[in-house]
């Protein structure tokens, strides 16, 4: 887990240093990133998700990992939603992300916000934190998804 994690940190990190669109040779590109990058910070979060309600048995180093990659990863999708990228036969984009991209933009920086708080309540082993925390983020995620998400 941890070598799997470094790989996808330096990976995102190598990836955040070239400007936006850029880093896309056509659109179905940045909606496969984006994707994925959006697979991977939920994947984690569920992790953590479901260690808070009950459904896994908690354990506080595979909390603080998997906290630690989905607050990271969480950076990383936005990027991907430039021009051009609003169609695709595999995105569940709504329009409304470029006719209204200050609020989904705010949205995505709500998003972030609650993954570092995730994040460090992970950091401190404390289950009612994290539960605390997830629920925060878990309303987060649901409300863009509800705004932006078809």
């Amino acid at each position: 887990m941890k070598k799997l994690a470094t790989l996808i940190l330096a990976s995102a990190a190598a990836t955040l240093s070239v400007p936006a669109m850029a880093q896309f040779a056509k659109a179905e590109d940045a909606i496969k990133y984006r994707q994925n990058a959006l697979f991977v910070m939920q994947q984690n979060f569920a992790r953590v998700a479901a260690m808070a309600a009950g459904r896994a048995p908690f354990d506080a180093k595979v909390a603080a990992e998997s906290a630690e990659v989905a607050a990271f990863v969480s950076k990383l999708p936005w990027a991907a939603f430039g021009d051009g990228t609003d169609k695709g036969a595999t995105t569940k984009a709504k329009a409304e992300i470029w006719s209204d991209k200050a609020k989904f933009n705010d949205y995505a920086e709500k998003l972030q916000a609650e993954m570092n708080k995730l994040n460090a309540a992970a950091k401190t082993g404390n289950l009612d934190s994290i539960k605390a925390a997830v629920s925060a983020t878990s309303g987060s995620c649901k409300t863009c998804h509800d705004a932006f998400r078809s």
